[in-house]
């Protein structure tokens, strides 16, 4: 049971979420520079002008271009391109997330100049970029700085190495935010504005009261501890090349063990079978022990955890909100059902951001400018964003101006919310100084020591000592301050 429980974090913590969804544009953005997207035609003639350009810029480009990439996304868009552009050929090559990274350090260390577009997540990007994997977009041809300004701020902020040089540009933006009933929030607390609702969820002390509010109305806030992990943290884990565990974090500690121990939560793990049915409707109500699944009930399966539920529960409940960055629009429009409309998004204690995927060339190409042209194309085309936002079904692109000429658009799964002002308002909070090399795997320890003490296996004290020892031994070139005092209640 034990290992069952061990495999299953380990599969819940591998789960990555595809933004790309099928679908076809019948506007289709053309391949010509991205400096050239302004919609002032102020003639007919020179419109007309234009589209003679765009169709010969479109049919001059050739050749093959090879993709590497952890995310469908890629391949959708490396397809249109390769429609708008008939001399063209586009491979794409897509790995597990968990394994790219060694793809990269196996083929690119090696030597291999297959590879043309490379890409990264945010957490992957500086130790690429310290190993000359990603070409510097700031050089000639590429000019990448005369667009600064076009991309929201973190975005392009994040594609660049330590000494400022641009070496990748993401698509998307990926801030996160609480998806929450607006029903249970109008019945339960008397408004379902998102202004009014994001109070709830502004600091640790006020997330619990309103888990127990709602816990006394019939209801659950979330369907796991995990919807705070895109809050979890004010600072960067290492700082000054120092461990840097805050007040915040074992605030952080504190919330997630009161939200597990006093039954605040529907027990529903991300990404599994009730975590999904929790967003039409009422689910299962299941014990700490058997949130991961029994010998007989598969929680990874709806089939075979509707079958078994019932023998593990007799209690159901409606869940009020998940934490999930701006992609979560995608996930929750698939399961939402009938509750479709009723649902709102509001902001956090802290500004997060989880994911988003980061495009550069390869270093070692042998088609840099093919590769360039894509990248423009992909990134810094606004008819491309308008392309995306339709094919993807709502993910949220980082061209700002796309985002402002969507800003009136209303979501219908949202009420009618205004989702591409909202997610821009809150990438505009997101501190990159946060982000850093370490924090997959420290995060993870920290998640294990947090584990250990809702689990009643550790007391507050020895789980950060552990957690002390753990870091150490990972990173043992880090400084850690054990004598640093903390409210650990």
């Amino acid at each position: 049971m034990k290992m069952k429980k061990v495999m299953a974090l380990v599969l819940a913590s591998l789960m990555t979420v595809s933004l790309a969804a099928c679908g076809e544009s019948t506007d289709a953005p053309t391949s010509t520079d991205a400096g050239t997207t302004s919609t002032d035609a102020s003639t007919e003639e020179a419109s007309t002008t234009d589209d003679a350009s765009t169709e010969e810029a479109a049919t001059e480009l050739s050749g093959k271009l090879t993709i590497w990439t952890f995310t469908d996304d890629l391949k959708t868009a490396g397809e249109y391109f390769q429609e708008l552009n008939p001399n063209v050929e586009v491979e794409v090559v897509v790995t597990a997330t968990a394994d790219y990274p060694t793809k990269l350090d196996t083929g690119l260390g090696a030597g291999d100049s297959s590879a043309d577009i490379i890409v990264g997540e945010p957490q992957m990007l500086e130790p690429f970029f310290e190993a000359g994997y990603f070409e510097d977009l700031d050089a000639a041809p590429y000019n990448a700085q005369d667009y600064a300004g076009q991309i929201v701020d973190y975005v392009w902020e994040k594609g660049q190495d330590a000494d400022g040089h641009q070496r990748a540009i993401s698509y998307q933006i990926t801030p996160a935010g609480f998806f929450y009933r607006r029903d249970i929030a109008t019945e339960v607390f008397g408004t379902d504005d998102p202004e009014e609702i994001g109070k709830l969820f502004s600091s640790y002390d006020s997330i619990l009261g309103a888990g127990e509010t709602l816990k006394a109305a019939g209801y659950r806030i979330f369907a796991s501890d995990g919807e705070l992990q895109y809050v979890s943290g004010d600072e960067a884990w290492v700082v000054d090349e120092a461990l840097n565990l805050t007040q915040y974090r074992i605030d952080y500690m504190n919330l997630v063990v009161q939200l597990y121990q006093q039954d605040l939560t529907a027990y529903a793990a991300q990404w599994t079978a009730p975590w999904y049915q929790a967003m039409s409707g009422p689910v299962p109500i299941l014990s700490a022990e058997t949130m991961w699944g029994t010998d007989d009930m598969n929680v990874w399966d709806a089939e075979n955890f509707n079958e078994n539920a019932a023998n593990y529960s007799d209690e159901t409940a409606e869940v009020f909100a998940f934490g999930l960055p701006s992609w979560g629009v995608l996930t929750m429009r698939d399961n939402v059902g009938e509750t479709s409309g009723s649902w709102g998004v509001c902001s956090g204690p802290a500004y997060g951001f989880g994911g988003g995927t980061y495009i550069g060339i390869s270093s070692l190409s042998e088609n840099k400018e093919l590769a360039w042209e894509f990248i423009k194309w992909f990134c810094l085309n606004e008819e491309t964003s308008d392309w995306w936002i339709e094919v993807s079904e709502g993910d949220t692109p980082s061209l700002i101006s796309a985002l402002e000429k969507h800003a009136d658009d209303e979501n219908e799964v949202y009420g009618g919310q205004k989702l591409f002002a909202f997610w821009l308002e809150q990438a505009q909070g997101i501190d990159l100084d946060r982000v850093t090399q370490y924090d997959t795997a420290i995060g993870d320890l920290w998640g294990n020591a947090i584990t250990a003490v809702k689990e009643g296996t550790s007391s507050k004290e020895d789980a950060i000592n552990e957690f002390y020892d753990q870091v150490a031994a990972t990173y043992p070139n880090l400084t850690i301050d054990r004598e640093k005092e903390f409210v650990l209640d």
